[in-house]
């Protein structure tokens, strides 16, 4: 089966993500027709070839009816200079080369229906509201709004909405290959926003990987490197992340970001690659993790639920303890805790001093997972939310939200288990 590896070592943006694709073969005059069926006016696309950190490759921009770049979420701020908020709309880069006034605000509802009303395939459709959906849900969680009312003031721009809209043209282009990538990688230091200084990763960067388990890890260079919408593009379209194994690459294009970084080349490195094993049959998400083990037999109880607390706090993916038979016929506990490839080390030591453990196991493992998402329903008591998981399309579990079916209970005076039963039989009806 085909798959498209994206190499992010340097993070990834919308823009950067197309001029990847056109590098690698996109035809520029067949995404123009495609975004030709949203009926926006007023804008033209601009590809350039350009070097960043000695590689060639291709730069993508959106020029707006002035004439000038929109510079977008896609470059990403240095950690001294201006950064305004996603929904403030302004950009993850350099400032605005023409009005903000150019650029109208839209809600998450008014972009589903543009994208929706329009004569694209039923697939680019559905995608490409799903990435919307993913800031949208990223936004109103920050911002206490429903998605629906959040207000896209760059996202909501023309350019925006074609790097997204483009992103899913273009897969369906290639022949809607899987996608791999590998680890995501984000830059350190602060961004200035309207809210005041925020640390990298950006609020809404980290709500949309965190709400998918994607696990990040932070290098030295003093910018962003991943935008909120280049983290929504992997959350909805990536399957598995790690490092490439098994492929065979036909292919390889380079999409170049607008400036130079400190520490490595500002670009997206794409592959196209056939894999060497058989092709999945389930639409499951996989990625790799790390497993750490320890067997434990003197190590109190209390020291032991403290650790599990702080392994969690410090970001571990899951941490739990199996009953076990130790040597001599002591009783004991197999402690397993879960985490990215890349936190091995700090976790190992984690272990080794906040428990008795003298040595610890490190192996990889894979994981297949349900693709999820977030539903409201109506129960006699008022609306809960209920996380659904789906395997090819056809809903396998249901499982109402804990905090709140609990919330609803003690409003309405209730039984929180009616609540949660109430919701479950709910969930299962949709």
């Amino acid at each position: 089966m085909t798959t498209l590896y994206l190499d992010i070592f340097s993070g990834i943006s919308g823009d950067m993500f197309l001029g990847a694709l056109l590098d690698l073969g996109l035809e520029l005059p067949t995404l123009e027709r495609e975004l030709s069926k949203l009926g926006l006016r007023d804008y033209h696309l601009h590809v350039t070839r350009a070097q960043r950190g000695g590689m060639t490759g291709t730069r993508f921009e959106v020029h707006i009816e002035s004439g000038h770049a929109h510079a977008r979420d896609s470059e990403p701020q240095p950690a001294a200079q201006a950064h305004e908020a996603h929904h403030d709309h302004r950009t993850h880069g350099a400032a605005h080369a023409h009005p903000v006034h150019s650029q109208p605000a839209r809600t998450f509802a008014d972009i589903r229906q543009l994208i929706l009303a329009s004569s694209l395939s039923d697939w680019v459709k559905r995608r490409a509201v799903a990435v919307f959906q993913r800031l949208a849900e990223a936004e109103g969680k920050i911002h206490g709004q429903a998605p629906d009312q959040v207000h896209f003031h760059e996202v909501g721009a023309v350019d925006s909405i074609v790097d997204i809209v483009g992103a899913a043209v273009a897969l369906e282009q290639l022949g809607r290959p899987q996608v791999w990538a590998a680890p995501v990688v984000e830059g350190t230091g602060w961004i200035e926003c309207a809210h005041g200084r925020l640390p990298l990763p950006a609020p809404a960067t980290l709500e949309i990987l965190s709400a998918r388990a994607i696990p990040v890890s932070q290098c030295d260079e003093p910018h962003e490197l991943v935008t909120p919408t280049g983290a929504a593009l992997l959350a909805e379209f990536v399957e598995r992340f790690g490092p490439m194994q098994g492929l065979t690459v036909c292919r390889i294009g380079y999409g170049l970001g607008h400036r130079d970084h400190h520490t490595r080349p500002n670009v997206l490195r794409v592959l196209l690659c056939e894999a060497a094993r058989p092709a999945p049959t389930h639409d499951w998400e996989t990625d790799t993790v790390a497993v750490l083990q320890t067997n434990l037999d003197d190590l109190s109880p209390e020291l032991l639920g403290a650790f599990i607390s702080k392994a969690l706090g410090a970001g571990a993916l899951d941490v739990f303890y199996t009953p076990v038979q130790m040597k001599k016929n002591r009783p004991g506990v197999l402690l397993t805790l879960l985490c990215a490839e890349a936190e091995v080390e700090r976790f190992s030591e984690l272990i080794l001093r906040e428990t008795s453990a003298f040595g610890l196991r490190h192996y990889t493992a894979q994981r297949f997972k349900l693709r999820r998402r977030f539903e409201t329903v109506s129960t006699p008591w008022g609306p809960v939310t209920v996380k659904l998981g789906l395997l090819d399309g056809q809903l396998v579990q249901a499982a109402p939200e804990f905090a709140s079916c609990q919330q609803v209970a003690e409003q309405a005076g209730v039984p929180l288990k009616q609540v949660y039963d109430a919701a479950l039989q709910a969930a299962r009806a949709l």
